[in-house]
């Protein structure tokens, strides 16, 4: 891959797991990193990671599904770094039940996260994107928008990531900003353990059942997420917009 021309990214949801392996990537590509989670402390093992290698990364705390939260965020990166041309939407939550017994403050956590916070993101980011005739949106689906026992409000969020990014590809294009979202299967994470803990299950017997049902026969990492978004926020990557890219170690959809 070329040398990346150095931008302002965000990750939300980077203290850990896809996001922390999402911004450590971006900043490899030479881009400055603005690290941000609800839990701001959390953030200082990602930024150390990213600073003691020779990067550049700040920590933010926020809430992705407070309007007045983000819009100071993206201030201050855009003070402190400069204004955000990259913007990854990974920060999410499960609040995992049968429907019968799923609350309405489940359904509206989990909603509020993925659909409010990534709105409310990037509508605040993309004012420094459209100005900058350059931008790259990259949104976590997952393959649970395809339906997934246990989760109908972490499955319709992340279905409804896929209907988000696919008309802010139509409605940013013309001003040279891509919006493609990636859905990941398994990816071995604190995530994926606190569902395994749910069920009942050890994790190690967890991860191998699934690995048997996976194409691969791995469980996915948290850097073969980062490996398609590090692609998808690339120059390189100008011409592809409005898709869903399924990670899951085989076929999906």
């Amino acid at each position: 891959m070329n040398a990346q021309t150095p931008r302002t990214a965000i990750v939300t949801g980077a203290a850990r797991g896809i996001g922390a392996a999402v911004a450590k990537r971006l900043a490899e590509e030479g881009h400055a990193v603005a690290v941000l989670d609800i839990d701001e402390p959390a953030c200082a093992t990602t930024v150390e990671a990213i600073t003691s290698t020779g990067g550049k990364a700040i920590a933010v705390g926020v809430d992705v599904a407070d309007e007045a939260g983000v819009q100071t965020a993206v201030e201050r990166v855009a003070d402190e770094l400069g204004g955000p041309t990259i913007l990854v939407n990974n920060a999410g939550i499960t609040r995992d039940n049968l429907i019968f017994k799923m609350t309405v403050g489940d359904w509206d956590a989990v909603l509020g996260v993925h659909l409010r916070g990534s709105f409310l993101m990037t509508r605040a980011a993309q004012k420094h994107m459209t100005e900058a005739k350059w931008g790259r949106i990259v949104n976590l689906s997952s393959t649970s928008a395809l339906g997934n026992r246990g989760q109908v409000n972490y499955s319709a969020a992340k279905a409804g990531m896929q209907g988000f990014t696919k008309t802010l590809a139509i409605e940013l294009g013309r001003f040279g900003v891509t919006a493609n979202a990636i859905a990941p299967g398994f990816i071995q994470t604190e995530m994926t353990r606190a569902t395994a803990e749910r069920l009942g299950v050890p994790f190690d017997d967890f991860v191998a059942y699934s690995a048997k049902e996976i194409p691969v026969q791995r469980v996915g990492q948290p850097e073969d997420i980062a490996a398609v978004a590090a692609f998808l926020t690339s120059e390189e990557a100008g011409f592809v917009s409005g898709q869903v890219i399924y990670v899951a170690g085989g076929p999906k959809g």
